[in-house]
């Protein structure tokens, strides 16, 4: 699928006319919003400056749902952590195996070169052609989708969301639906998986749609203090510009589970730990110093880039996240911004595998049902480029191999 930019160019423009006249203060709530951004640069730069990591880590042994509140509350201020020892070492071990071994027996690198092209969301971003693979449904990757502990972990984490509204859940915080997507196996000295600074789930639709606009009400309009990135009001009901790799599923975290040790300069994630950068991104567009049918550069379809010439304060504290090891997982916000280092300098792998949090609601079901299939058939995610290796490969996994909490997660 392919979006001309140039389409888009008169609803931007008519968007952040509206904008423009319904926030009377808009020079007065853009500084408000820059020196509250400005205060945590400055805390994220002092961490760094005495050798700490400004990213939150808890063991996952650790995790309680009381008495943790310290800590949750710098999870939501940054808008990512860091859970250790979801997993063992030696299944992590296993899964390696698991996947190299199917990955080498369907002869996916030459069914790889024949595809290139396909999926082209990262165009903008890459250094170079990324090492993900466009795998969905290995076994190792369904069963860490389906795994209690990543269950236990996901519960906990979506806990500390906002869900609930006069009696009313935007989503039930204890049940996931499963959402497929890819790995990673990135080999030392790889130099094509940079991906800059962005963020996911959207970019001008955050402006020019009125179902996304709401959920950044406070942030366009009334008061600005009100606005709390975990507030889940109105998520479940934004609308996305349809395209291959924009997740169409409501995910309250995005992340990963380290497969091998990586850290700083390994080829791994950097995060811009700030949860409530997107609302001074979304009041950066509408200076006067960004033409008006323009939204600091973003495009419909892509990634939602952050860059030097607008937004450079935010990038002040574009920090890589600290080491983990095998069986860790990351988790950010979907309105954190984050990116990958252009050059994997370390001795090994540096691998993961795409797992975040979409818990139950309306919208996720739905993709759900458009999912089901795809995984029956081996077909790509819905949400990706339809290269469908999976279609003829040997020991993917099958709709038998789901545990009854699988199945759930599935949507059976």
């Amino acid at each position: 699928m392919s979006l001309d930019p140039e389409q888009f160019r008169p609803r931007i423009a008519e968007a952040k006319r509206l904008l423009k006249a319904q926030i009377s203060d808009l020079p007065e709530r853009f500084a408000a919003m820059t020196a509250r951004i400005q205060q945590q640069v400055e805390e994220i730069q002092a961490c760094v400056a005495n050798g700490e990591s400004p990213i939150p880590e808890v063991d996952f042994a650790d995790l309680q749902d009381e008495g943790m509140e310290e800590l949750q509350a710098r999870i939501r201020r940054r808008g990512c952590v860091v859970v250790r020892n979801v997993f063992p070492r030696e299944q992590v071990d296993e899964w390696n195996r698991q996947l190299m071994e199917y990955v080498n027996e369907n002869d996916y690198f030459s069914k790889e070169v024949e595809k290139r092209g396909l999926d082209n969301y990262f165009s903008a971003l890459a250094s170079g052609r990324p090492q993900i693979f466009g795998l969905y449904w290995s076994k190792p990757q369904v069963m860490a989708r389906q795994s209690e502990q990543l269950a236990r972990t996901r519960r906990w984490l979506n806990r500390l969301w906002t869900f609930e509204y006069d009696g009313q859940q935007v989503f039930n915080p204890d049940q996931e639906c499963s959402y497929a997507d890819r790995v990673r196996q990135r080999e030392p000295g790889d130099k094509t998986l940079g991906l800059s600074p962005h963020v996911d789930g959207g970019t001008i639709e955050r402006w020019i749609e009125p179902s996304y606009r709401q959920v950044y009400r406070h942030v366009f309009g009334g008061d600005l203090a009100a606005y709390q990135p975990f507030d889940s009001l109105y998520r479940t009901e934004a609308v996305e510009i349809p395209s291959p790799a924009v997740c169409r599923m409501f995910r309250t975290y995005q992340g990963w589970t380290a497969m091998s040790q990586q850290g700083p300069g390994d080829g791994t994630l950097n995060l811009v730990p700030i949860a409530d950068a997107m609302a001074w991104m979304l009041l950066r567009a509408l200076q006067d110093d960004v033409p008006d049918d323009e939204l600091c550069g973003a495009k419909a379809g892509r990634a939602l880039s952050v860059t030097e010439k607008y937004h450079q304060l935010l990038l002040q504290a574009f920090v890589p996240i600290p080491t983990v090891y095998p069986g860790d997982t990351v988790w950010w916000h979907p309105d954190v911004i984050h990116g990958v280092e252009d050059h994997n300098k370390g001795q090994g792998y540096s691998n993961v595998i795409y797992i975040g949090a979409a818990p139950d609601c309306q919208k996720n079901r739905d993709f759900l049902a458009l999912q089901r299939p795809a995984f029956e058939a081996g077909k790509s995610s819905p949400d990706f480029a339809p290269e469908n290796y999976e279609v003829d490969f040997t020991g993917r996994a099958l709709p038998d191999d789901l545990t009854e909490l699988g199945r759930r997660q599935m949507g059976y």
